[in-house]
């Protein structure tokens, strides 16, 4: 029996010495982002805190223009924080920027109503939150930990407490920018000289551009027909269809997609995986606008930027 309890004593010193590494607080094996086995050990406190956090993530760093040179500018983004769970000695929750979600553990500061939040560093883009809570904002620091692995190593903070709400009256403004500047496509182009006469060709690129329609059809809301779609445009419905995963709080990978639910006020991503929560008729409309995007075809603008 006391070799038994010598064992499992000294199991359990190895176990609480793993949870540290490099000065970093690591998730344990059965830790998650609402860890509701640990609820049984350990009380939760401060749950007025709890909930998602959204604003600007912004650092220097490399930019690459379009012409392929480099230069040292602002790098922004958009990150959500958000806060599952508080107890004494620890904290619990997710971040989300550009749709990867990374679980984070840390500590909270009573006196001081600051939190220190470490993703697990096993990803190149990890790193350490220092926030300090104000009423309903938060306001720090990021840091990396690899810091030659990212374009902004250290960045600021400057969140909003935000509360997410599936509406299915939300709908993209109508001053939204309606241009898809992730994929631009280059196009041969004519121009004749009114003096010569002589005809040269050159190359321009232009941007995907979406149509008003993606003010008007509402795939959470109506029944979609064939004829609503036969004449729109591909960027149009894969807005259309994107806005029914926006709604329910999708977190959007792909640059296309986020850069037109960001400008809204209502988007808040919070899962990276909402199906289950479509309606039924949610559902089948996306079916049927997939069916669509297959063979749609988009029109393309020159814009500057």
């Amino acid at each position: 029996m006391k070799f038994l309890k010598f064992t499992f004593t000294s199991l359990l010193i190895i176990s609480l010495s793993a949870c540290k590494k490099d000065g970093k607080i690591t998730q344990t094996s059965k830790d998650s982002l609402t860890t509701k086995n640990d609820s049984v050990v350990a009380p939760e406190v401060h749950k007025e805190f709890y909930g998602i956090y959204m604003g600007d993530f912004a650092g220097k760093g490399m930019i690459t223009s379009e012409d392929g040179e480099e230069y040292e500018g602002n790098i922004y983004k958009r990150i959500a924080l958000k806060i599952n769970r508080i107890t004494k000695d620890s904290v619990y929750g997710q971040s989300i920027v550009d749709g990867n979600q990374r679980p984070f553990r840390g500590i909270f500061n009573e006196a001081g109503k600051s939190f220190i939040l470490d993703e697990p560093g096993n990803d190149k883009t990890d790193g350490r939150f220092e926030v300090k809570l104000n009423s309903d904002s938060l306001t720090g620091n990021w840091n990396a930990f690899n810091k030659s692995a990212v374009k902004a190593p250290n960045k600021t903070l400057k969140l909003i407490k935000k509360e997410f709400v599936y509406n299915p009256n939300f709908m993209l403004n109508e001053n939204n920018d309606l241009i898809d500047w992730e994929n631009p496509k280059d196009f041969v182009e004519k121009y004749t000289d009114e003096e010569t006469g002589k005809t040269e060709t050159y190359t321009t690129s232009k941007n995907r551009v979406a149509s008003d329609a993606v003010f008007k059809i509402n795939a959470s809301k109506q029944k979609l027909t064939e004829k609503d779609l036969k004449n729109l445009r591909k960027l149009d419905m894969e807005i259309i269809k994107n806005s029914v995963f926006a709604r329910h709080g999708y977190s959007f990978k792909k640059a296309t997609y986020r850069h037109f639910f960001e400008q809204t006020d209502w988007y808040i991503p919070v899962s990276n995986n909402v199906d289950s929560e479509l309606s039924p008729m949610e559902k089948e409309n996306v079916a049927l606008l997939n069916r669509f995007i297959k063979y749609a075809e988009d029109k393309y603008d020159q814009f500057g930027r």
